[in-house]
């Protein structure tokens, strides 16, 4: 599933081929499951001959505003992204929505299981879903003191909190399990038990994974190879981490966990 760095790459091919141009038709088959809350037709004429002039993101949420409400509010879902092409190009496999803008360009997202949703929102970041979400730790990172408050306040395990949008929007499995591994924290460790000096290794360690899978653009083999993320895909019998540490999985949460006992307590 597309995670925080994921959908960010999203969001920056929409500034970066969408804002400043006007949309001047949408798109895409009459899917009630993807076009969730209106159809697409409603959104394309609400939509029609609008200036986009912003791409935002919180959390897992991406939206485009116009110059005037309301906004398209866009989630990726397991397998959906943003794709720019130039006007004549067939739109991507599996698009789901196509927005024709002026300079001959088509923004479509792409989406193969069809899990992704498209909505319209008047003020998205107060109303749901994004009204809803925690803080997003790219941009609204809690200052040590008020992260430590609002850890211990929850009795569930940390990776149970990592992974509850309600706390902190846009962190999936993969990245609850590289900051657990870091911070050297078994993910069953329930917070309201939790030291300061672990609760503020995860604060630091959520800052540093999410940072640098932003900065090199969600691009996973760029990512450094002392990350769990290189190792842990598979359920591999006998995996190792790059430094020779025993990789082992269980379930946390609900959710498949790569965890390394002799690193993590």
């Amino acid at each position: 599933m597309p995670e925080l760095p994921e959908v960010e790459r999203g969001r920056l091919v929409a500034e970066k081929t969408a804002v400043g141009r006007t949309c001047l038709s949408v798109h895409g088959k009459d899917d009630s499951i993807v076009f969730c809350d209106q159809s697409r037709a409603r959104i394309a004429r609400a939509l029609k001959n609008k200036l986009i002039t912003r791409a935002c993101r919180h959390g897992k949420q991406l939206w485009l505003e116009f110059e005037n409400a309301p906004a398209l509010l866009i989630h990726f879902g397991m397998t959906g992204s943003l794709q720019a092409y130039p006007e004549g190009q067939e739109p991507p496999r599996f698009s789901r929505v196509e927005l024709r803008l002026t300079g001959g360009i088509h923004l479509a997202m792409p989406d193969p299981r069809r899990f992704g949703r498209i909505r319209m929102r008047d003020d998205p970041r107060n109303e749901p879903p994004i009204s809803m979400l925690g803080f997003d730790p790219l941009h609204q990172m809690p200052d040590k003191s008020t992260f430590r408050d609002m850890v211990v306040a929850r009795r569930t395990t940390i990776k149970g909190l990592l992974l509850n949008q309600k706390f902190c929007a846009g962190i999936g499995n993969w990245i609850a399990d590289e900051i657990l591994y870091q911070a050297g924290i078994d993910p069953r460790t329930r917070t309201d038990g939790m030291d300061d000096s672990s609760i503020e290794r995860v604060r630091r360690w959520t800052r540093k994974i999410i940072e640098r899978s932003v900065e090199v653009n969600a691009n996973s083999s760029k990512f450094p190879r002392t990350w769990l993320f290189h190792e842990r895909w598979g359920k591999p019998e006998g995996a190792l981490t790059r430094r020779g540490e025993a990789i082992e999985i269980m379930t946390v949460a609900g959710r498949t966990t790569a965890w390394v006992p002799s690193a993590q307590s």
